[in-house]
């Protein structure tokens, strides 16, 4: 029997995706409502899976499989959003994720998810609408050259994985601010509204800021 550990900062989903679970035969040995908590857990614990929301407070999902890839575990992640957004897939993939599903279908996939996940495959949901992209390298370069310096010099610290507060404090100016100009650097770059959409945009286009 496959192990789980499920981490959701909303309580209706993470309990009725506990349930899902159990109900069709996989232990669920521990639920999360905090990405920090999950990353403890999974460092501790091990799970055969970590069932994780991309958005939590704490650590996003995206986060948790970044820091997981530099410490000795063995868990399998399965990453659930709501949103449907390509360069969240991307990066997702480039992390090495063994399961990507959208919240929406969740249900009607992930049994189907699970039971290649557990086999050492991979299953990326079969509704990501590929054509949301925030496009190739050369349209992202030609993007970058509309910022002016001050909103490159911020996406420069986004992509050091800075705070808005951090930002604010490096560059001697007002946390407003620096919320005024990640709103506009995202606004020129055309980027989705998802949480964390700037910070993967940063840090994939790091070495050409």
């Amino acid at each position: 029997m496959y192990n789980i550990l499920i981490a959701d900062d909303h309580p209706v989903v993470l309990y009725g995706t506990k349930t899902f679970l159990e109900q069709n035969g996989y232990q669920v040995i521990c639920t999360c409502s905090n990405g920090l908590e999950a990353f403890n857990q999974i460092v501790t614990r091990q799970p055969d899976i970590a069932l994780l929301d991309i958005s939590m407070p704490g650590m996003n999902g995206l986060e948790i499989t970044e820091k997981l890839s530099t410490v000795k575990n063995r868990t399998r992640v399965v990453l659930l959003t709501m949103h449907n957004e390509l360069s969240l897939f991307n990066r997702a993939k480039e992390l090495g994720v063994s399961g990507y599903l959208l919240k929406e279908f969740a249900m009607d996939e992930l049994e189907k998810c699970l039971a290649e996940v557990t086999t050492g495959n991979t299953y990326f949901s079969k509704h990501l609408d590929h054509k949301l992209s925030i496009g190739n390298s050369e349209e992202s370069e030609a993007d970058l050259s509309s910022l002016t310096f001050a909103e490159r010099k911020i996406l420069q610290l986004v992509a050091q994985q800075k705070s808005s507060k951090e930002i604010a404090s490096l560059l001697f100016i007002s946390e407003k601010t620096v919320e005024t100009h990640r709103s506009h650097i995202i606004k020129k770059l055309n980027l989705p509204p998802a949480k964390n959409a700037l910070l993967i945009y940063a840090l994939k286009m790091k070495q050409q800021i």
